[in-house]
């Protein structure tokens, strides 16, 4: 049997992390089995859906690097995937359905006959849960076909899954209890399921059901924000997945290999955006210098900064003091400007010390008759204009630091005097003295 799964989103919204989860956890478990990920669309509520949602879905699981096998764009044999183009499809099951006697008309809509017994159902994830159907006041016959001619999601739901062959459901457990509904549906339909696995919902960090207008909702924002696919995807695969190893920084070739049903949690995951951004930051040191050149350069450009001959050492010396791309304008802007801005913090403290002007305008001179510029040389430099003025290396270091660079931490102070070169270096520490 060959393995196929599908993520069914509406295009009411933008796609929310804990649909882009459920898709995932689909992908990961049909490219694990060689199987088939399939993405239909479940648009038959004309009144909220829109093309900018339909867009927001399909660009987010292309970002996200979630290509699917039938679908939108590459066809399939199960197709439409779009619902509200199934229609004569599910006229055709309701007759089914009508023939067998399993429906009935109730003030213009048809219910459901559900058959009074207990169902049980065996869930990948959750274990075996029952629900007892002898009680028609707990569990009334459910409507399929409203009055208006429209089916509603239970039966066009297991219809599709039926129709396009899907042998295995991956869904949120709010999904849950709609499940033995789906059964009596599939044995009316003398057919046999597809077997289930309900993920854990993902909560905000107090406990809260994570809402669409919680931070971090939105996988549109990431690409803004500064983030990596590869490292969202990373995020939201630990999001009630476990690879009962130390490890927690994964590729998504190494997802695929790792990820099994077995591993997904039954309690709920907690969203933590501090957690997307370590690994985020873990991602970004593990590029290579051509990918990092080509994430980061759009924020840079955005920035205003210039992409000029000190920008690739810049992004190299500061590409493990960052999380996100969108914070590296910040963290090299000084190195591929010209004309910097001294932060105050630094600044107050390098006017606290009396013989901070005095020692950096000696290292000017110092730097102007070196004969060779090395970050070594530089450094060596600096630590024998100290001592020539009774001084340790250590009370020179921060005011040249924040005189090369306007701030009181970042890259190596080596990584920046190489940059800068020896010219600058002269040129930026006579303009600071000149304002202290």
């Amino acid at each position: 049997m060959q393995v196929r799964t599908r993520f069914a989103p509406s295009p009411t919204g933008y796609l929310h992390v804990g649909g882009a989860r459920t898709a995932l956890f689909n992908y990961l478990f049909a490219r694990k089995h060689g199987g088939t990920f399939v993405l239909r669309v479940e648009d038959t509520d004309h009144a909220r859906n829109t093309e900018a949602a339909r867009a927001a879905i399909f660009d987010g699981m292309h970002w996200l690097g979630l290509d699917w096998d039938e679908g939108e764009g590459h066809g399939g044999d199960y197709g439409p995937y779009n619902q509200s183009e199934r229609t004569p499809i599910y006229d055709r099951w309701f007759e089914v359905l009508r023939e067998k006697g399993r429906v009935y008309e109730d003030d213009g809509a048809w219910r459901f006959r559900f058959e009074r017994k207990p169902i049980t159902m065996t869930d990948l994830v959750c274990g075996e849960v029952t629900i007892d159907y002898t009680n028609l006041d707990n569990t009334p016959d459910m409507v399929v076909k409203r009055s208006d001619g429209s089916y509603v999601f239970h039966f066009v739901n297991v219809v599709d899954d039926l129709e396009m062959q899907i042998t295995h459901v991956i869904r949120g457990e709010d999904h849950l209890m709609n499940t033995p509904k789906h059964l009596q549906l599939f044995e009316a339909f003398g057919a046999t399921p597809p077997q289930y696995a309900h993920i854990p919902l993902i909560l905000n960090p107090d406990g809260s059901k994570m809402s669409k207008r919680d931070e971090g909702a939105a996988v549109g924002d990431y690409p803004r924000q500064g983030f990596l696919s590869e490292s969202v995807v990373n995020f939201l695969a630990l999001l009630g997945w476990n690879p009962k190893t130390d490890e927690e920084v994964f590729t998504l070739a190494e997802l695929v290999d790792r990820f099994s049903l077995e591993n997904v949690n039954r309690s709920p995951a907690r969203f933590d955006i501090e957690k997307c951004a370590w690994l985020n930051q873990q991602h970004l040191t593990r590029l290579s210098t051509e990918a990092l050149t080509a994430s980061a350069t759009p924020f840079v450009e955005n920035a205003g900064l210039p992409i000029n001959s000190r920008f690739p050492a810049a992004l190299t010396a500061v590409r493990e003091k960052v999380r996100l791309l969108s914070e590296i304008p910040d963290a090299l802007g000084f190195l591929v400007l010209d004309d910097i801005t001294i932060d105050d913090e630094p600044l107050a403290k390098v006017r606290s010390h009396d013989t901070a002007k005095p020692l950096l305008s000696a290292l000017a001179e110092t730097f102007a008759g070196l004969d060779e510029w090395t970050a070594e040389t530089a450094k060596h430099a600096i630590g024998d204009t100290a001592k020539a003025h009774g001084a340790k290396p250590g009370q020179l270091m921060f005011p040249t630091r924040v005189a090369l660079s306007g701030k009181g931490g970042g890259p190596d102070l080596g990584d920046i005097l190489a940059i800068l070169g020896q010219e600058e270096c002269v040129r930026r520490l006579h303009h600071f003295t000149n304002t202290l």
